[in-house]
């Protein structure tokens, strides 16, 4: 069962870390594309960057890269902006496949908390020659019913907050892809 406890502070401590920050890199002014393209558009690529850090979320991080790379081949910027969405998708992952595991391995903890209580109401069996007391099995029963609670306890939740910051990084890793379209199509514009 401490095993089982510590695994569920793990899994709380990740899943509400993780949250705040996929939160945090999801917080973009809808605006942002629109103020890029005006100081792209007007030549003000030094503003353009400066609102790229001030922004500081996976999106303007990976358009910051861009901008950068203005002059260079498209391919080149294109690339560049992959790269970074990467390294960023990267970091907003960390952490998940250890929620993951807790999730599927909190409740095979707990089934073999099960099956040791079983085997111990078995010894105990064995031990009392036939007549057992209902009292000695039932200690055994309840620490492999308990066992097997908290197993599921841990992990179920662990399950469905997993699968929900991935649904959380499937979202923003589309907005990344959606502004990364935007930003080339700012580049191909015709310069007025």
């Amino acid at each position: 069962m401490w095993i089982l406890l510590a695994l569920g502070g793990i899994a709380i401590f990740i899943f509400v870390e993780r949250f705040v920050a996929i939160r945090k890199a999801t917080g973009v002014d809808m605006h942002f594309m629109n103020r890029i393209r005006d100081y792209i558009s007007e030549g003000k690529i030094r503003s353009a960057v400066e609102l790229c850090r001030k922004t500081d979320t996976p999106i303007a991080r990976m358009i910051e890269k861009g901008i950068e790379r203005i002059g260079r081949p498209v391919s080149d910027i294109q690339t560049s902006i992959e790269n970074v969405a990467n390294l960023e998708v990267s970091k907003l992952e960390n952490g998940l496949p250890f929620l993951a595991t807790i999730a599927g391995g909190a409740p095979m903890i707990g089934f073999l908390g099960t099956v040791i209580g079983m085997v111990q109401t078995f010894m105990e069996m064995q031990a009392g020659g036939g007549a057992v007391e209902l009292a000695t099995l039932a200690g055994g029963m309840y620490v492999a019913m308990v066992t097997t609670v908290g197993g599921l306890v841990v992990g179920i939740p662990a399950y469905f907050g997993y699968n929900y910051l991935v649904a959380r990084i499937e979202k923003l890793i589309f907005q990344m892809e959606a502004n990364s379209i935007a930003f080339m199509d700012i580049l191909n514009q015709p310069v007025k």
